[in-house]
């Protein structure tokens, strides 16, 4: 199981990267081979897509996000801790709840996240 402190230090930075607009300290805590789901992906990309696959695709679909929200800004709620994911609950910018599931593989970076709005 993750522990608190971790699940604590990884949301704290994590939110701080996208805060920041960081992309880079964004993708540091995701592994190459990172599948990513979220509605959001077919607005931003502009088709039908529902998940990003790669390190370097999602690089490109957060920098186009990004460029669409000047205004962006996370705030956190909660921390929910799993055995090997953890959950972010936070709000963000346009005053949505959100839920961001990562799972974690053997290197301790991201290697599956999920995205919910309410």
């Amino acid at each position: 199981m993750l522990s608190r402190p971790f699940a604590e230090g990884f949301a704290s930075d994590w939110l701080a990267a996208w805060n920041d607009r960081d992309i880079e300290r964004i993708l540091s805590h995701y592994g190459e081979d990172i599948v990513f789901h979220s509605p959001r992906i077919a607005k931003v990309l502009g088709n039908q897509a529902s998940s990003v696959f790669g390190k370097s695709a999602l690089r490109d679909y957060w920098t186009k996000a990004l460029g669409l929200a000047p205004q962006l800004f996370f705030e956190l709620d909660d921390i929910l801790i799993g055995s090997d994911a953890l959950t972010i609950l936070y709000t963000n910018h346009r005053e949505e709840l959100v839920a961001e599931t990562f799972v974690f593989g053997p290197e301790g970076k991201v290697v599956r996240s999920i995205a919910a709005y309410r």
